[in-house]
């Protein structure tokens, strides 16, 4: 009989909120974060601007941000979507279902 070995690897939600909001915040034409109260839920609270629910291993990712004025927000909203949704799969193979994008602002001045 053979012996099989399982490993299983657990990863914090506190490293799926920064791995997101990194990317996000490093996209071109994201100006902030925006914040946003979700509530009850402590982690998204001090991680405002984020919203991530876990089903069946697979991610489902709100995210609120404030964008800046000379940008094209559908276009920024589709960049941050494609940057996130691929620097979850590279760091922990994470499989993400849905990304939803809300602008709440456009940044109208630029700090000097």
């Amino acid at each position: 009989m053979e012996h099989e070995t399982v490993f299983n690897t657990t990863i914090d939600p506190s490293v799926l909120y920064t791995i997101v909001r990194l990317t996000t915040l490093a996209t071109p034409g994201v100006d902030r974060m925006s914040s946003i109260s979700f509530g009850a839920n402590k982690v998204a609270q001090e991680n405002q601007g984020l919203k991530i629910e876990i089903n069946d291993s697979k991610l489902f990712i709100d995210l609120y941000i404030v964008t800046e004025l000379e940008e094209n927000v559908r276009l920024v909203s589709e960049t941050v979507q494609t940057n996130v949704s691929r620097a979850i799969y590279d760091m922990v193979g994470m499989e993400v279902a849905n990304i939803n994008v809300h602008i709440t602002d456009v940044e109208l001045m630029k700090a000097v």
